[in-house]
């Protein structure tokens, strides 16, 4: 249930706080006084749409807090333990902020989460009955959801086993059908991959050749240059033309001063140090001359090289950027080939459990049109009996169930193959017909105050709140309404905005909402009646102008006391 709600720049309402407690609330006032504002408020701080409209002219932001009590739902705390929210001293604070830049804030027990998830919660929390939902009713595709509404824990289970029997038929079904478009497309594309990794294989890349194919082809590139070098070093240590080549001159040395080496250590030193040099420089020579022998220069194999860069190269601005992307690219089209070679056996395994998932949702579907049917013939007994009480017993209703179109079998949903939509006979003797052929307004009230009164019963969230939901009713009809809705209210929370002296009479707890000019500004405020001022706005609503009239007054304190005895009679049902 909701225990308050503030808000703050809604429309006319600058600042306001309003208490509830248990039963029925009624909402009253002039037209246009704000009663709507209130509900506005409502759905906006419930995740509903966030009108920039609803910010009070010549402020930034508004905003909406609501705060419930949960009770002992186990689904609502499965939810918050989901989404890691705690909810402090037992109670849980929804917030929602529009400002007029179009930044959205929501906020849930003061963590600020997505207003999907702030949605979700608040359906668990409110149920909100505005007049547009009439058109729900007159319209068949949510008709199913109102029945199932109305069936026990069993048959929501059933629902849960269609649904993610569904949910595993679709995803295979997709995948399936994926496989199947790319079967009967596979062979070119094989055609194609074979080519390319017939031309990849045969290339033979490696990582790192290109690298070292640059590097020799540089080297070839000065390979005259190198080879004089080398060819006159090579000269001037061993095969010098001309007087005698460095290391004979260099040995020549070493032997002189070998000769000095008993005269003093700096000879014997400097004698080692030729002797070393002379070694290093044979060893030098010895290498030059083998590079001479093997010519660092061959034509064939620099021609070789050129060839070996001008393939990757070319390889390389068809698959990639460098070798490594070129093996990668290779690596997919090869798994990709695998994939298509290996297709027909996917196609067949799929396609068995494609067949298994779906015999195994047509049971289940099936079981749950026969629970449907079943439950449509109890939900049919007891609208009928809500109907007769509100006023309409001679009405017949029926919910009628689609054929299934023969020899196709329908793609399956979600909620399972059945689709059905209400039907009714107000008057005896005639055909039964939609809803929205033959229903009025007040008989669409009635219907809808029915179908909320079901849900009452079999549970559901604990707050309800209807806006209107009297539009077309007058007279007996209001007070039957009004019996009803305190009923509703014995086992549920219940808000009404009304403009029906009869539903306010029944109330529990009634606030006026009026509109002020304050300083130049208009302004709705919402304050709770005492009993003695219960009394005169239900003689204005009785039509007594201003709620002086004696004899509306007289009129409204009856209609309060008949209030209080009605609802303290013991039972069910309602007076008629």
């Amino acid at each position: 249930m909701i225990l308050s709600m503030r808000m703050r720049n809604v429309a006319l309402i600058e600042e306001l706080q309003i208490d509830f407690a248990d039963g029925l609330h009624v909402m009253t006032g002039e037209t246009g006084a704000g009663k709507s504002i209130v509900v506005d408020a409502v759905n906006l701080v419930l995740g509903g749409r966030a009108d920039r409209d609803l910010i009070r002219t010549g402020t930034e932001k508004a905003w909406v807090e609501a705060v419930f009590d949960p009770g002992n739902s186990r689904e609502i705390a499965t939810f918050l333990s989901s989404k890691e929210l705690e909810c402090e001293g037992g109670v849980v604070t929804l917030y929602r902020e529009i400002t007029k830049s179009g930044r959205n804030l929501c906020r849930v027990c003061g963590v600020v989460v997505p207003v999907a998830v702030l949605r979700e919660l608040a359906a668990m929390l409110m149920d909100v009955h505005g007049q547009h939902e009439h058109q729900f009713l007159m319209d068949p595709r949510y008709h199913l959801r109102f029945l199932d509404d109305s069936g026990d824990g069993e048959h929501h289970a059933l629902m849960e086993q269609v649904d993610q029997a569904y949910q595993a038929f679709i995803v295979n079904h997709r995948r399936y059908a994926k496989l199947v478009k790319e079967n009967e497309q596979k062979q070119y594309r094989m055609e194609s991959l074979k080519k390319s990794l017939d031309e990849l294989n045969k290339a033979k890349l490696k990582p790192g050749e290109e690298e070292a194919l640059t590097k020799e082809k540089e080297r070839f590139r000065h390979s005259e240059k190198i080879a004089r070098g080398i060819e006159c070093a090579h000269h001037a240590l061993s095969a010098a033309e001309e007087g005698e080549p460095a290391l004979s001159r260099v040995k020549e040395a070493v032997q002189a001063l070998q000769g000095l080496s008993s005269l003093g250590e700096e000879y014997q030193s400097l004698a080692a140090r030729c002797e070393s040099a002379y070694y290093e420089l044979e060893e030098a020579a010895y290498e030059l001359g083998g590079l001479m022998e093997s010519g660092e220069f061959d034509p064939r194999r620099a021609e070789q090289v050129e060839a070996r860069l001008d393939l990757i190269r070319r390889l390389e601005r068809k698959w990639g950027e460098s070798i490594p992307e070129v093996l990668a690219a290779k690596e997919r089209m090869q798994e990709e080939f695998d994939h298509f070679n290996s297709l027909d056996q996917q196609v067949a395994a799929l396609g068995a459990e494609h067949k298994k998932l779906l015999a195994q949702y047509r049971a289940l579907a099936r079981q749950l049109t026969e629970s449907r049917k079943a439950l449509a013939r109890r939900f049919e007994q007891q609208m009928m009996a809500q109907l007769s009480e509100l006023g309409m017993e001679r009405t017949v209703f029926e919910v009628a169930f689609a054929s299934k179109p023969e020899g196709r079998q329908l793609m399956p949903q979600a909620l399972g193959d059945d689709s059905v939509s209400f039907m009714i006979s107000p008057n005896p003797g005639e055909p039964m017909k939609p809803l929205s052929k033959i229903a009025s307004g007040g008989e669409l009230s009635r219907l809808m105050l029915a179908i909320k009164s079901l849900e009452a019963e079999h549970g559901g969230v604990g707050c309800m709140v209807f806006d209107e939901i009297d539009t077309g009713i007058s007279g007996r009809m209001a007070q039957v309404v009004a019996e009803k809705m305190a009923y509703i209210a014995k086992t549920r929370q219940v808000i009404c905005v009304t403009h029906l002296p009869q539903i306010a009479a029944m109330a529990d707890h009634q606030f006026l909402v009026e509109k002020r000019v304050e300083e130049g500004r208009t302004n709705t405020t919402v304050r709770r009646l005492s009993v003695e001022e219960r009394v005169g706005e239900v003689a204005r609503m009785l039509g007594g102008a201003d709620g002086s009239d004696t004899s509306a007054r007289s009129h409204a304190r009856h209609m309060l006391e008949l209030g209080t005895a009605v609802k303290g009679e013991t039972g069910g049902n309602v007076k008629k």
